[in-house]
């Protein structure tokens, strides 16, 4: 399982631009600085994810999203109060001068702050954090630190033991229009998170 040292050993990873593989409250991730200028390119490459599929962004907390994006609509602040930390990732409109390489897309950012000690300890150690899950693009999501180890050997510099994950994937909201609009079904309903409101 994570130590401390685990963290501080990703921490540095991070912060020198290499991948990082780490559990999360939904299924394990591969994890880069968001705000590094060359991790996100070595991580979709490591991927095999096309660039038109944007990264999403973890975040310690509400302010460090707002941080990414703006003009937040208001109710995707409800929803990030209400929500997080938990399994919800909200599209926002990305703030112009984010110099943050996450994918074709400069015009949004999808946020998530999550409800796992681990990525939200590197969160807070090194800021926002590009994720997607530990799989090769388009393959089943990998549930122990031993599989994503094994896929991914010397391309990733360290992976966290959280042990198993296999939980469903967040829930994804665009909040950029005038309506909500679902993305993604996963582990918070629909119908929960409009009854929210």
């Amino acid at each position: 399982m994570s130590s401390s040292s685990d963290i501080d050993v990703a921490a540095k990873a991070l912060v020198a631009g290499q991948i990082v593989g780490i559990p999360t409250d939904t299924v394990y991730g591969l994890a880069v600085a968001a705000l590094h200028t060359d991790a996100a390119d070595r991580l979709f490459t490591v991927k095999r994810r096309p660039r038109q599929v944007d990264l999403p962004v973890l975040v310690a907390d509400v302010d460090q999203a707002l941080g990414l994006a703006t003009g937040v609509p208001d109710v995707a602040r409800k929803l990030m109060e209400r929500w997080w930390p938990g399994a919800l990732t909200l599209v926002v409109p990305r703030r112009p001068d984010l110099e943050a390489d996450l994918g074709d897309d400069e015009a949004t950012v999808g946020v998530r702050c999550p409800d796992h000690d681990v990525p939200l300890a590197l969160c807070r150690a090194v800021g926002p954090i590009a994720t997607t899950s530990a799989n090769l693009h388009g393959e089943a999501t990998l549930t122990t630190a031993a599989d994503v180890a094994a896929a991914f050997g010397d391309s990733i510099a360290i992976v966290i033991d959280g042990g198993t994950c296999a939980g469903s994937p967040s829930t994804v909201v665009d909040c950029t229009g005038n309506d909500l609009k679902l993305l993604r079904d996963g582990r918070i309903p629909w119908d929960d998170l409009l009854a929210s409101l």
